[in-house]
Formats: C-alpha cells, sequence, structure tokens
C-alpha cells in the first residue's frame, strides 16, 4: 500500500471525490432540503475552506517553501505561523471543508460517505509520509511543532 503515498495530488484526489459525490447522489434520493438552505449552508462552507486553503499557500510562498504535496522532502522551511498556528494540514482542511461544502449541496446522506474517506485516505497517503519527511529534515523542531499544533484542528 505504500506504493500509493504522495502519489495522488490531494486537489486531483478532491475532484474524483466530489465526482462520486455527484455520481452516487443521483443513485438514492436527495432530502428535501430548500434550495436557498443548502446553497447558503454550502457557500459559507466552501468560502471557509477556500480561505483556510489560501492562506496555508500564502504561507508557504512567503516561506519560500514547495507547495507541492507529492514532494514534501524539497521542503526549504517549516512554516509554523499564520494559519499554522492551529492546524498542521489547512490546505487539506479546506478541501475537505469544500468537499462538506458540495455534500452539504447536494444535499444527500451517500454523499457524506466521501468525506470521511478523503480524510482517511490523506492521513494515511499523504500526511503520513509528509511527516515523515519534515521530521526527518528539521527532527526536534518539527516534533516539538507536532506536539503543540492539531493535524486537523
Amino acid at each position: 500500500m505504500s506504493s500509493l503515498e504522495l502519489k495522488v495530488p490531494p486537489p486531483l484526489l478532491a475532484l474524483c471525490l466530489a465526482l462520486l459525490m455527484w455520481l452516487a447522489s443521483s443513485l438514492v434520493p436527495s432530502l428535501e432540503v430548500p434550495f436557498r438552505f443548502r446553497m447558503g449552508a454550502a457557500l459559507a462552507l466552501a468560502c471557509v475552506g477556500l480561505g483556510v486553503s489560501l492562506a496555508g499557500v500564502v504561507s508557504f510562498l512567503r516561506a519560500r517553501t514547495t507547495i507541492n504535496p507529492t514532494k514534501p522532502t524539497a521542503t526549504s522551511s517549516l512554516v509554523t505561523s499564520g494559519v499554522y498556528r492551529f492546524t498542521r494540514n489547512p490546505m487539506y482542511l479546506g478541501l475537505l471543508l469544500v468537499l462538506l461544502a458540495w455534500a452539504v449541496f447536494l444535499s444527500n446522506p451517500v454523499a457524506l460517505v466521501f468525506v470521511p474517506l478523503f480524510v482517511l485516505y490523506i492521513n494515511r497517503f499523504q500526511v503520513t509520509p509528509e511527516e515523515r519527511a519534515l521530521s526527518s529534515l528539521f527532527g526536534g523542531e518539527f516534533s516539538a511543532y507536532k506536539d503543540k499544533v492539531r493535524r486537523w484542528l
């Protein structure tokens, strides 16, 4: 299974899961939720998710380190400021919130099944190898950061 580590870029994974959510939701009747409520909730979640992800990208760009999730060994500095004071993975958290927004918009319980699948996949095949690389690159500094800041929230 380690052959899947760092192979699928998280935005591509999120896009594939969003497509699967849409397909799965077409197989089962949706909940009767008024359009304006589900649209409002979905937009709010999506905006927060995009904001959190963008804050993570901006922090990486300011630190002049790679944002390429498939090459964590190319990291040139450990980013612990900005949004990284609250979550170690704001870009993934943002994608998660966008997927949750999509599930709310679809208003279908089947679509929600894919949200925890995203978390499980990202934890196992993206975050774990990233943390191994960061630990190798930054040693005690990363360990102290990891002890202080949660992975998701």
